[in-house]
């Protein structure tokens, strides 16, 4: 079996590496800029005896995930899962943005899942399409974030879309987290994470590993007859903004 990893250099990605190579994929670790970083993810996927790749690639740009593809194909012939979790954010007043910050967002987080969808689902018979998407995309809205708010709910429209077009060998479905305790977050300021504390149920935020747990039941067979699916994955938040 084989599972390609967008964004695996670190936090929810390399865990979601680890993940599955601990229960025996082969696992393709994506990355865009920190090679040092998806060398240690490697280094970890690599103690439970499993093949890795490493590749290059920025999903916003077509010609380089089609490449990665190609790459693939050659190397292991299929994929079997993919996890489409490469993401990146810049917060700031929100009419403060401008156009070409805001594109950016939405090229790497939607245009990103959608091309790596596309291409990487031409290399498999069948298997499962795993979108991380964020509970920013249904009702935990920040003013800041606008921009990635919508194109975390823009990728959850797109797992609809998607699991409606490559019915029924492939299954799509989408994760909604909320919080989740990574190196982006770890400086925080302190009010602000005990203020979202209070609006989660379980009063914490996620470790990563708590959420690579949901994408690989979503990929395997105990998950075989769930489909078109937004699962969200964020300890019961029950305030918003």
């Amino acid at each position: 079996m084989v599972v390609l990893v967008t964004g695996a250099s670190s936090g929810l990605g390399r865990q979601t590496a680890i993940l599955f190579a601990k229960n025996g994929y082969d696992v393709i670790i994506n990355y865009c800029n920190n090679l040092d970083l998806a060398k240690e993810t490697e280094q970890e996927v690599l103690k439970y005896n499993v093949q890795t790749l490493l590749i290059k690639c920025d999903v916003s740009k077509e010609d380089e995930v089609i490449n990665m593809i190609n790459v693939v194909k050659k190397k292991f012939h299929k994929i079997d899962c993919v996890v489409n979790n490469a993401a990146i954010s810049k917060d700031c007043l929100p009419f403060e943005k401008s156009v070409a910050d805001f594109k950016k967002i939405l090229d790497v987080n939607l245009i990103g899942t959608y091309l790596v969808s596309k291409y990487a689902s031409r290399c498999m018979d069948k298997g499962t399409i795993i979108n991380v998407s964020s509970n920013n995309a249904i009702d935990s809205y920040y003013p800041m974030s606008l921009d990635y708010d919508a194109s975390k709910a823009g990728i959850i429209s797109l797992t609809h879309n998607l699991a409606l077009a490559l019915a029924p060998n492939i299954r799509v479905n989408a994760i909604a987290p909320g919080w989740i305790n990574t190196n982006m977050n770890k400086n925080m300021d302190e009010d602000f994470y005990n203020q979202e504390c209070k609006k989660i149920l379980l009063n914490r935020f996620a470790d990563a590993i708590e959420i690579a747990q949901v994408i690989y039941f979503l990929a395997s067979d105990a998950a075989s007859y769930i489909n078109n699916t937004v699962i969200r994955v964020d300890g019961g938040i029950y305030g918003c903004c």
